[in-house]
């Protein structure tokens, strides 16, 4: 069985060296086949296989309100309604996020930083704690202190 096998393996590699061509185009086409098919493996395994890096990853969704009027298909909630979700039974508990856009000033040039605006107890329903200090502090960031700025 190995016997055979090492003399298939030297007669392929014998066939290789009469056609370098050939061989160089196999080569190339091998590692294009296998280069592609790690990254689609890589991309399918971290998108689809591998469940998100939280407490109850299953059990946590994002809500999106409408507004057809104005073409609006994924516009966020208004603070109105995140209390009414809030105050409701529905879920056990809620967070907000929305991205924001905030200016870092001090010695040099202000530059525009992104990141996201988010209520204090969004560490604790997604179960992960910062790596460095504490989390926020709940004084103004639940929905009825939301609700109370507009």
């Amino acid at each position: 069985m190995i016997e055979t096998l090492l003399q298939d393996l030297r007669y392929g590699l014998r066939m290789l060296a009469r056609n370098p061509g050939f061989a160089a185009v196999a080569v190339v086409t091998l590692a294009l086949g296998i280069g592609a098919n790690s990254t689609i493996f890589s991309v399918v395994n971290s998108v689809l296989v591998r469940s998100l890096p939280f407490r109850d990853a299953d059990r946590l969704v994002v809500l999106w309100g409408e507004n057809p009027h104005r073409g609006w298909i994924r516009n966020p909630l208004s603070p109105a309604e995140l209390l009414e979700y809030k105050q409701s039974d529905l879920f056990a508990d809620m967070a907000v996020f929305r991205p924001m856009a905030f200016n870092l000033t001090g010695s040099g040039v202000p530059e525009q930083l992104s990141g996201q605006q988010v209520t204090a107890n969004l560490f604790s329903l997604l179960g992960v704690a910062p790596q460095l200090g504490r989390t926020f502090l709940p004084r103004k960031t639940s929905p009825e202190a939301l609700v109370s700025r507009y």
